[in-house]
């Protein structure tokens, strides 16, 4: 990098204020705060959504929208051909650093600059589906064949140790891959709970389909007779909402689920802080940012094992529960709330190794992966 302060771009299809935003997008803004912090000069290029602000800057960090959900990828790399003819949004700002960040498919920004990071969450071949037939093989090669080709000689990042093993299994060298696990902001002092004369359980998560709500949903229809005081909280929105509340009345809990939608800081954690436990039924995720979240609050999670990331982020029996399925899914929602104690003695070492994560050391790791490609 140069003696001035250091440019980096990174590239993400979204960003938290789009109305699908979640876990990902947070990480790749709350890294490119802390770098502002440290005197870099930060530009998050990303997708445009209806009533958006074709700019903004968000702590520090510069947001350029342009395109939309396909769109954004090569309007992303014109930016970046832009800056070095000098022209366009970063005209007169080559970055030294780019982050690419590839969910499901990558920006392929390697082939403007060789200073290039490939921030992968998790690989994606059980949300291909949802693409249909064509798409999702075509998806599916792009991420499998075609990425790993096309960086073969390039650094990537990931939030967990089973998101490393998949793409070493989709030939990734393990010795190009770092481990860069997610952070947590403090949590708001929280003066009053939600829900805290009732079982309440809380689902923190956007509304797809691949986070398998319908599963917790279930759990709350086959535990209502025996816990007439149960309740269910859902935080978070996404174009599966209607589905969601539609598989609620079918399953006959529709009266004991609330859905927040998108909520304000403080009103998510007061959620949080009135629940007896997190589930979290995803069928894949990289490592689970919520998890964290639930367990600033003493919250435990239940989730599934065969999700990869969570077994990163939940200790079983420690800090949480890990189960292979929805049966053993109610099964361990009903063990929390029949052993309060049980879920205390979980939610407090939830509590403590969530006190170990913030995103300093989040920015650290990127700053040593940065350094080691700066001159290549």
């Amino acid at each position: 990098m140069s003696t001035a302060a250091p440019v980096v771009a990174l590239l993400c299809w979204r960003d938290l204020e789009h109305p699908q935003g979640g876990g990902s997008e947070r990480y790749i803004q709350r890294v490119g705060a802390e770098l502002v912090d440290r005197g870099m000069r930060v530009t998050l290029l990303t997708s445009a959504f209806p009533g958006c602000d074709d700019e903004s800057v968000v702590d520090g960090v510069r947001i350029v929208r342009r395109g939309g959900r396909l769109s954004v990828y090569p309007r992303a790399l014109l930016t970046l051909v832009g800056a070095r003819l000098g022209v366009g949004p970063l005209r007169g700002s080559v970055p030294d650093v780019v982050v690419d960040t590839q969910n499901g498919v990558p920006f392929f920004a390697a082939l403007l600059s060789k200073r290039t990071v490939v921030l992968v969450h998790h690989c994606h071949r059980e949300q291909w589906p949802v693409a249909g037939p064509l798409l999702s093989r075509l998806g599916w090669w792009v991420e499998s064949r075609l990425s790993p080709w096309a960086h073969r000689r390039r650094r990537y990042i990931t939030v967990s140790e089973p998101s490393r093993a998949e793409l070493v299994d989709l030939g990734v060298a393990a010795d190009r891959i770092d481990v860069v696990r997610a952070g947590i902001d403090p949590p708001l002092a929280v003066d009053e709970v939600v829900g805290e004369f009732a079982e309440r359980i809380v689902v923190l998560s956007r509304l797809v389909p691949h986070k398998q709500i319908e599963h917790a949903l279930d759990a709350v229809a086959a535990l209502a007779d025996e816990r007439p005081g149960l309740r269910m909280d859902i935080v978070g929105g996404g174009w599966w909402d209607d589905e969601l509340q539609a598989h609620a009345r079918s399953v006959g809990v529709a009266d004991r689920v609330v859905f927040h939608g998108h909520v304000s800081e403080e009103r998510k954690h007061r959620l949080l802080a009135g629940a007896r436990v997190h589930l979290m039924p995803s069928r894949k995720e990289g490592w689970g940012i919520a998890v964290v979240e639930a367990a600033q609050h003493g919250v435990p999670t239940i989730g599934y094992r065969s999700s990869a990331g969570l077994t990163d982020s939940i200790a079983d029996e420690e800090t949480g529960l890990l189960v292979e399925g929805p049966d053993e899914l109610v099964a361990a929602t009903r063990k929390l709330l029949e052993n309060p104690a049980f879920a205390r003695e979980l939610g407090d070492a939830a509590r403590a190794a969530a006190a170990g994560y913030s995103w300093s050391a989040t920015a650290d790791g990127f700053e040593r992966v940065f350094a080691s490609v700066a001159f290549r």
